[in-house]
């Protein structure tokens, strides 16, 4: 297919040829194309842009498949962007099929895979960025921006708006199923670009949709649905509890026949459900029903994406957002409420939400129609059973006592719906940001650097007192770079900058820059003085562990995961209201006390006061929050594995955000902390949270690797394979062990007999420890006690495995010594375990047992 295209639309091809040439392709493709892609096809061949405002399921992305090839064979660049960073990269999978993987690239904040490649995929901010730095010389000749809508996002809106402002070379394509009235934006298009501006709109959808109102139960809803041969069924909901609260509820509805649940049961085959949510998912998948949100690990929803393609799942209970980037039949969009909270507010739906939600009903291929159900509220479905138990008697009709909506409910009904289903999605509104980043990123372009700032600030769609309110902020910006002697203005008037901005600045992570300085105050020799202590070494900035301090310096300059963060908390004021109650604290003094109490915050008084320094001379770090933290120091002071971090903090329903986390924190650590401050502690830390990460889900690492070298197999697995074995990668396994051990240590220091017991039940850790303490006053747990030099790993020993033979028997278990770092520096207790391979490569982690606890 790859070869075919560019064989059907040649480079050099004229107009004429270009479209008759992918016309052919998509034919032989199997693609016969719908009236709107013919003309969009037509418009993109004759050099207009386009904007396409289609329903979902009239084959946008072959349009922009069409407008890749064009620009080929004009000879020309063209960029695709999306809004995040699943969607690019699958897009890119996708391009990288049809164009071949020379031809095609992407462009993330924190990667890039074959970038001066002639088709690009990236991420709307990655695209900005580059108009602001270049201007009308960036070398790009077409953009295709899919999920258009984004324009209207207050965050992220000024993304989809820089590029039309900036770039008047550029053929632009539109795209998006819910864009409402563009009349301004493609007139001003046209202004810009010198191009006319097609719009294309308003299209019947190849699979109509049916709607419907429904004051029946939820689980009598879907049984309907599915008698009526319905399915599959999405049923959508407004936060992640409910849809697996919906999924427990549904389980008890025979949703499958025995037949069914067999040939699930094939096709998941050996696939891990290593966490306690994929346990949960197991059984609601065996017994036909899906699960689907931002939440989840990513293996999990590619396996529920996987199994719903294969018209295994017969319901999938999700959140709103439908999976950005899914793209599985769903015959039958359910909808629970017609309200939702948007993070500040519980409100009704716009016209643009509820369609972008309805629209996944009915695929093009898969049906004939969709149907789209929309619940009534549960008290309107209460009132609606109760009037028809009373049936048509009088008496009974007047003993029936409605019931009102709960207090702060949102109003809604059938009427609401009924002008959902009819109301155009809202005009797009403008959300143009400036930032010191941005101003930035104009002067450095040179040229004129005051007319390029005024034509940003008053030469784009935002409405005139908001221009002014723009202006203010510039000039704002202008002065603290100058203050800064960021910026210079020579006494001709020209604007410059004082520093060389690295080439991909604004486009990587933001406070990089500032997180090498911080590392910078760091001493990379306090981990190795005996005695360094949490408290830190006198005389050095840090707590004394440099490697934990590196990682801190880091998370500090990641986005927050605020469900960890709020567990974390509510965890620290559990412990801090027994500590008080204990003491006898008096009620309102605890409460007052506990307000003071947050989650845990490394190297918060230090990073304040360093980010002060820094922003001095670089203001545009102001820009964005530093945020101190501890998740991965936690998970490693711990010893936590990930299935223990979620349990510890209840974490479940947010496995996916949590794993996101760690691999960012992964890939950050590694691409900001230059080699020469990367001491053997960090790089086994380092080591050690790659493989955490890989084992869990290896995608998160692995997908950039594949993207170098694409393997698109048509007969691959339902299940994503195993990830590799955790012996593999000896340097993080080896820590793994250490911190197993080093978890013993802490809890021997606390004293918790029963969760050592529970860790190694054949080990009388109460009377070791009461032997221990009749010597010493305690068991240190500082940076010296942690180091690798107190354990020593013997891995000669050899026990064969059961019907095993030869060199596959050799080395099933390994045997290990933690030295105690007691007060006397005497070094004579010592704890010994065995390290069982087999069951550690079974498990993905570290299995040792404690065989004895002794003094020399």
């Amino acid at each position: 297919m790859a070869a075919s295209l560019l064989d059907s639309v040649p480079r050099g091809a004229d107009p004429d040829a270009a479209y008759a040439g992918f016309v052919e392709w998509a034919e032989g493709a199997g693609f016969a194309l719908y009236p709107a892609q013919d003309e969009a096809v037509i418009e993109l061949v004759s050099g207009a842009n386009v904007i396409l405002s289609t329903p979902t399921g009239t084959g946008k992305s072959l349009v922009a498949v069409a407008a890749h090839a064009i620009a080929l064979a004009r000879g020309g660049r063209t960029y695709y962007t999306a809004p995040i960073k699943a969607l690019v990269s699958e897009k890119f999978f996708a391009l990288a099929d049809v164009f071949g993987a020379e031809n095609v690239g992407m462009v993330t904040g924190d990667s890039s895979v074959n970038p001066d490649a002639p088709i690009i995929c990236c991420t709307a901010e990655i695209l900005a960025n580059l108009a602001l730095r270049h201007g009308a010389d960036t070398q790009v000749d077409q953009v295709v921006m899919d999920e258009f809508h984004y324009y209207g996002d207050p965050d992220r809106g000024w993304a989809w708006q820089v590029p039309l402002l900036l770039l008047p070379r550029v053929q632009f394509v539109l795209m998006s199923a819910t864009l409402g009235d563009v009349t301004a934006i493609a007139d001003d298009l046209s202004r810009r670009t010198g191009r006319p501006t097609a719009r294309i709109t308003g299209v019947e959808r190849p699979v109509p949709l049916h709607f419907s109102y429904a004051r029946t139960p939820v689980h009598e809803t879907v049984e309907e649905l599915l008698t009526t041969n319905l399915a599959p069924i999405y049923i959508v909901h407004f936060s992640q509890a409910a849809a697996i609260e919906r999924a427990q509820a549904l389980s008890s509805v025979r949703i499958v026949s025995r037949e069914q649940r067999d040939e699930i049961a094939e096709a998941i085959g050996g696939f891990r459900f290593t966490t306690a949510f994929g346990r949960t998912l197991s059984k609601y998948v065996r017994a036909g029903i899906g699960v689907h949100h931002a939440g989840m690990l990513p293996r999990y929803r590619r396996l529920v994406e996987t199994l719903a393609q294969r018209g295994l799942l017969r319901v999938i209970c999700g959140t709103d957002t439908l999976g950005v980037g899914i793209n599985v039949p769903i015959r039958t969009v359910l909808i629970t409420a017609l309200a939702k909270f948007d993070g500040q507010r519980m409100r009704q739906l716009s016209a643009r939400e509820f369609h972008q939600i309805a629209g996944r009903a009915g695929r093009a291929g898969y049906d004939t129609a969709g149907t789209v159900v929309v619940m009534a509220p549960e008290h309107e479905i209460e009132n609606t059973s109760a009037l028809a138990k009373a049936g048509d008697d009088p008496k009974k009709l007047r003993k029936v006592v409605r019931k009102k909506a709960p207090a702060g409910f949102v109003n809604w009904g059938e009427a609401s719906f009924e002008r959902l289903v009819d109301a155009e999605p809202e005009p797009l509104t403008p959300q143009m940001q400036l930032t010191a980043a941005m101003l930035i990123n104009v002067i450095a372009r040179g040229g004129d650097v005051f007319a390029n700032v005024r034509s940003l600030v008053f030469d784009n769609h935002e409405p005139r007192a908001r221009k002014y309110e723009l202006a203010r902020r510039a000039l704002g910006i202008f002065r603290t770079l100058v203050a800064a002697e960021v910026v210079v203005v020579a006494p001709g008037g020209s604007i410059r900058l004082t520093v060389d901005l690295q080439p991909n600045f604004a486009l990587n992570q933001a406070l990089s820059p500032f997180a090498l300085a911080a590392i910078g105050l760091l001493d990379p020799e306090t981990e190795l003085r005996h005695g360094a202590a949490a408290s830190g070494a006198p005389g050095t900035a840090g707590t004394g562990h440099y490697a934990l301090d590196v990682v801190s310096v880091i998370e500090a300059t990641l986005d927050d995961p605020r469900p960890v963060l709020s567990q974390q908390q509510f965890m620290a004021r559990g412990e801090a209201v027994a500590a008080m109650k204990r003491d006898g604290i008096e009620y309102d003094q605890r409460m007052e006390l506990l307000e003071e109490i947050t989650y845990p915050k490394p190297l918060e008084e230090l990073l304040a006061q360093s980010f002060e320094v820094f922003a001095s001379s670089q203001p545009w770090v102001r820009d964005f929050e530093l945020s101190p933290k501890s998740v991965v120091r936690d998970m490693f002071e711990r010893a936590l594995s990930f299935a223990e971090h979620i349990q510890l903090y209840s974490l479940a329903r947010s496995e996916g955000l949590v794993l996101r986390y760690l691999s960012d924190a992964y890939r950050a650590i590694r691409q900001t902390v230059p080699s020469d401050a990367q001491t053997p502690d960090l790089l086994d830390l380092i080591e050690w949270l790659g493989e955490l990460v890989r084992q869990v889900d290896s995608s998160l690492v692995d997908e950039w690797e594949s993207l170098v070298n694409p393997v698109l197999d048509p007969s691959a697995p339902v299940v994503p394979p195993a990830p590799p074995s955790v012996l593999t990668n000896r340097r993080a396994f080896l820590v793994l062990v250490r911190n197993e051990m080093f978890r013993r240590v802490q809890l021997a220091a606390l004293q918790r007999d029963d969760e050592l017991a529970a860790l190694d039940p054949d080990v009388d850790w109460p009377a070791a420890l009461d032997a221990y303490f009749d010597e010493h006053d305690e068991i240190r747990t500082g940076g010296a006690a942690r180091s690798s030099a107190l354990v020593a790993i013997d891995e000669s020993v050899a026990t064969p495995a059961p019907g095993a033979a030869g060199a596959a028997a050799a080395s099933r278990i390994w045997r290990v010594e933690q030295t105690i770092d007691d007060p006397a520096g005497d070094h004579d207790w010592r704890i010994r375990a065995e390290v069982d391979l087999a069951e550690s490569e079974e498990l993905g982690t570290a299995v040792v047992r404690v065989t004895e606890v002794l003094r020399l």
